[in-house]
């Protein structure tokens, strides 16, 4: 495994060296790494590039890691991931991406998992994503993730990306059965000329299905983001977006949140805020003795906490 992926396994995925329970591990395409346990195999996909991984009916507290890496520029990586969680599993999935590139060359990868949680599964799925090097190379990833949750299946994801990353469009859809709940919790920082793309689209087909989409965000110098959600509720169901985000500098954000209700007991609201960091809030931490910068500093670093 190259010393350049080791670094950049370190900032998406708390590696220290090794991993504990089923893990796959991958580089520039290919696989530098992979383990399966008793209870989750991972194998390789058949007709396309990347891997099945089934964790088996009643599995508890158990991990699972499929970061991926790619290390230098002119890679265009794309791999297919599809998770079968058994019934009443309770597990969590950490997926996180890392691009780099040190010369004029773009690197990217494109992930695209689906989700196949059965009846009383639960998952935490975790997504770090960062992009590093000087070079002028466009770093780009491209996350696709889509969801099928069954009867009281439970999905919570928690994803980030928090600089290095240039060009990045994140589709996320989602299918709900009954009693299924979904929770997404997204932060996102963009500087320089970044650009993001985030677009939600939950359907919530089963009778007391729940969704809360949270995004909050940070564009600075020239960076520009959009924001899309749909949430649609064809049952009694309940679903909630809400999208924050800090402009600073020359930042641009768009927001577009849309609710659908196709029945009279579908519960949905949306809340959507865009603004400038409070003067008040930088004048407070100025009087305790930090820099205008510092002090800004911290206010981001709490927002996206």
């Amino acid at each position: 495994m190259k010393s350049k992926t080791e670094e950049l396994l370190k900032l998406i995925s708390n590696w220290d060296g090794t991993f504990t329970g089923a893990f796959n591990i991958r580089e520039d395409g290919g696989c530098a790494g992979r383990q399966s346990t008793e209870h989750i195999k991972i194998e390789t996909k058949q007709d396309l590039p990347g891997l099945d991984i089934r964790i088996l009916p009643g599995t508890k507290g158990e991990t699972v890691s499929i970061p991926a890496c790619v290390t230098h520029g002119d890679v265009d990586d794309l791999v297919y991931n599809d998770f079968y969680v058994g019934e009443y599993a309770d597990v969590t999935i950490v997926a996180g991406c890392g691009v780099h590139t040190e010369n004029g060359e773009p690197a990217r990868h494109n992930g695209i998992h689906r989700f196949f949680l059965e009846k009383g599964a639960r998952v935490k799925y975790v997504e770090k994503h960062v992009g590093t090097g000087r070079g002028a190379g466009i770093r780009s990833i491209d996350p696709v993730t889509q969801c099928d949750l069954k009867e009281d299946a439970v999905l919570e994801m928690d994803t980030s990306q928090i600089g290095g990353v240039d060009r990045t469009t994140r589709k996320t859809k989602a299918t709900l059965g009954k009693g299924a709940k979904l929770v997404i919790r997204e932060r996102l920082l963009t500087e320089g000329e970044q650009q993001a793309h985030t677009d939600f689209e939950v359907v919530m087909e089963g009778e007391g299905s729940t969704v809360n989409l949270v995004s909050r965000s940070v564009a600075r110098g020239d960076s520009y983001q959009a924001y899309r959600s749909r949430i649609v509720g064809n049952v009694p169901c309940a679903g909630h977006s809400e999208c924050d985000a800090i402009i600073a500098d020359r930042g641009r954000v768009d927001a577009s949140p849309e609710l659908v209700a196709n029945h009279g007991d579908a519960a949905l609201i949306h809340e959507a805020a865009i603004g400038k960091i409070a003067g008040e809030q930088i004048m407070k931490l100025r009087t305790l003795g930090l820099t205008e910068q510092e002090a800004e500093e911290k206010i981001v670093e709490g927002f996206l906490s």
